[in-house]
């Protein structure tokens, strides 16, 4: 486990604006509760609450990952507008302490599904 400093800063803040998240025409998430994740030089990740996502609509995956600055991750698919887009979303269960923030939340790959700000 590492811990997030000056050499890899992550910062995580309350999105002020609406985030809205769709596979083609169908809604995935929308939510005013997001939390914008930077990490070092990546760009900004909004992880959107659970509850605010149409978990129906979603498949949990067998992809999982390890960050060793944010923990395990496990990964769901997207079933919408007759298609599936595999490992589309990622989600950390149970996140090092240091990013107890974002337990409970899911992101999105950017070049699966249309993540924009609303409102």
């Amino acid at each position: 486990m590492k811990i997030p400093g000056p050499d890899h800063p992550i910062t995580i803040t309350q999105n002020p604006r609406r985030v809205r998240v769709t596979a083609g025409d169908v809604v995935i998430a929308e939510t005013s509760k997001a939390l914008t994740l930077k990490e070092a030089k990546y760009p900004a990740v909004q992880y959107v609450p659970r509850e605010d996502a149409n978990m129906a609509l979603l498949e949990r995956s067998e992809r999982t990952t390890h960050c060793p600055y944010k923990g395990d991750a496990s990964y769901y698919s997207v079933k919408a507008d007759g298609k599936t887009l595999d490992n589309a979303i990622w989600t950390y269960e149970t996140p090092f302490p240091a990013m107890t923030e974002i337990s409970g939340h899911l992101a999105f790959y950017p070049d699966k599904v249309k993540i924009e700000e609303v409102g």
